[in-house]
Formats: C-alpha cells, structure tokens, sequence
C-alpha cells in the first residue's frame, strides 16, 4: 500500500473516530447528575427565579432533548463553527486556541526534555546491560510507570515550591502582575515545576524501549564482528547502536503523545497552570457542553497527528511495514 492511500485510509478512521467520541461525549454528559443551568450560575443561583432559569435554559438550548442538541450542534460544527462557551462567554475556537498556546509551550518543553531524557538513559541501560546502571534505570522506569502524574507534581511542589522555596506554587504567571509586564523569564519560571513533572513521567517507556531495542542491536552478527575488530564502548554505539535505535525512539516518542495530553491536564490542575488541560476539567465540573465537546475533538486530532506522524515513521524506517501489507 502506497504512503497516499495509507494516509487516507487513516483519515477515514479518524473521522469514524470523531462522529464516535463525539456521541459518546455527549451522552455521558447529557447523563450528568450536574445541573448545567446551575452550575453556569453558580453561586447565585439562590438568587435567580425559575422564570430566570428557564430563560438560561432556552438561550443556551439546555431545554432541548439530547438528540436535538446533539443534531444541532453536529451541523454547527461541520459549518466551522464549535458554538459559545457557557464559562468564558467566547467562541469555543478562541479559548481552545488561547488555552493551547500555553499548554503547547508545556507539552512541548516536556516532550523533548523527556524524549532526551529517555533515549539517553535507555542507550545507557543497554549499553550496560546486567550492570548496577541497568537495573538502576530499569528499577526507576518501573517505578515512574506506576507514578500517577498529580502525585509527582505534588510532590515537586512541596519540594521545590513549599520548604524550598525555588519555584513558585503555581500559576502561568506572576498573580497581581499586570499582562503587559508580564516578561518571557517569568513565563519560563512558572513553566520549570509542570515541565519537570511530566518530562519525569514521560521517560519511562522511551528508555525501556531504547534498552530492548540496543540488547537486540548489541547481540546482532555485525555487532560481534565490530566487537572481534576492537571496537567498544562509545565507538561501537556510535558507529553501529545510535543509527538503529533512535529512530524507532522517536516513533515512541510521538506516539506517547496522548499520555501526555492526559498528564498534562492533571498537572495543570495541581499547578493552577492556565492551559487546556485545566479549561477541560472546568468545562466538565460546569457542563459547558460546546467547550468540552470543542476539546474533545481538537484533543483527538492532536493524538492523531502523533499517531500519523508514528506511523509514517515506521514505514519509511523499516520496509517490512509496507512488505507485510502488500502480501
């Protein structure tokens, strides 16, 4: 199968994907125990009427059944339009483009430290195979797999933040700082803590993967050879084991792009970071139905391009894909 056709045999699967995940969605939302009209007034809701509410209820279109809404908010959609958000009062575009450009610097920072990270330790454990380093990494990989991300970032906080005094507890930006004197080295500084917590969560299976791939490498014919001609150590990952590893490293990598979208909305919430992951969470504890569904499917196509991107990768990296699908 040619690369083209491969590509569009995907597409169709990840539209497949959506009009699913969408129904889904908003089913289980449809089913809260949440009150939406209550939880858009929040606060004052003693305050409110039930004339009141019910004229919340028809602008917002929450008096509809589920199918109706839905229906209503599919054809919306396939027009370019995502709705309003019920929170931000804005175009769900506009907040998941907003709220994106702060998590991207985070999920960015955090995937190549992590991928860096990972490939580097990986390359060590499998260079040192059976050695104190081996089972130090492998020991740490294990442990940081089992690790959920709020707990980790917890942690950091206490550490750094808290006895320390290092980093700040949290937030995008300094509090009480005016936006326009907000400056880059700010931005940077609240951004070390959130990094920190997912470039150490993100290292496991990118090392662990490194390692079995280089074990494989290093027991190889060749590898015999270059070891009787006098090569070792860095020489001989150099020449033979870093060409055969990193790129099946970097597929990983790509690939891990959904788990770190979901720990990316935990640690945005333990830092109060202003991102994506935590307008999920809001739109969630507070039925915003347009923003939830609106990240939903921005977050699908976000772990399809990683996917895509992956696959590509192996294809082009190693024929016997291609082999194998055209037997």
């Amino acid at each position: 199968m040619g690369l083209v056709p491969f590509i569009l045999k995907k597409l169709l699967r990840m539209a497949a994907l959506l009009i699913a995940l969408c129904i889904l969605s908003f089913w289980l939302v449809s089913y809260s125990p949440l009150d939406p009209v209550q939880a858009y007034v929040g606060a004052d809701m003693t305050r409110v009427s039930s004339e009141q509410s019910e004229m919340i209820a028809e602008y917002w279109g929450l008096n509809k059944p589920p199918l109706e809404s839905f229906l209503h908010w599919g054809s919306a959609v396939l027009h370019g339009d995502l709705g309003t958000s019920m929170i931000f009062r804005r175009p769900v575009a506009e907040v998941i483009g907003e709220r994106f450009m702060a998590s991207l610097a985070l999920m960015s920072t955090a995937w190549l430290l992590s991928g860096v990270l990972g490939f580097a330790l990986g390359a060590v454990a499998g260079m040192k195979q059976g050695t104190w380093a081996d089972r130090l990494i492998k020991w740490y990989c294990f442990t940081l797999a089992s690790t959920p991300a709020f707990w980790l970032g917890l942690l950091l906080v206490m550490v750094f933040a808290v006895w320390l005094g290092w980093f700040p507890v949290g937030l995008g930006v300094p509090a009480g700082k005016l936006a326009d004197d907000v400056t880059l080295a700010n931005r940077i500084y609240h951004l070390i803590l959130p990094a920190l917590t997912l470039s150490i969560l993100g290292v496991a299976n990118v090392a662990l993967h490194t390692r079995q791939k280089l074990v494989d490498v290093l027991a190889s014919d060749y590898i015999l050879f270059a070891r009787a001609r006098g090569e070792k150590g860095l020489q001989l990952f150099w020449r033979h084991g870093l060409r055969n590893v990193a790129l099946p490293a970097v597929t990983i990598q790509f690939a891990s792009i959904s788990e770190l979208i979901g720990g990316t909305v935990l640690a945005e919430q333990v830092f109060s970071y202003p991102g994506l992951g935590q307008a999920t969470v809001q739109a969630g504890l507070r039925s915003d139905v347009p923003l939830l569904l609106g990240i939903v499917i921005f977050s699908a196509l976000l772990v399809f391009v990683g996917n895509l991107a992956a696959d590509i990768i192996y294809r082009v990296v190693d024929p016997r894909i291609r082999k194998g699908e055209s037997a």
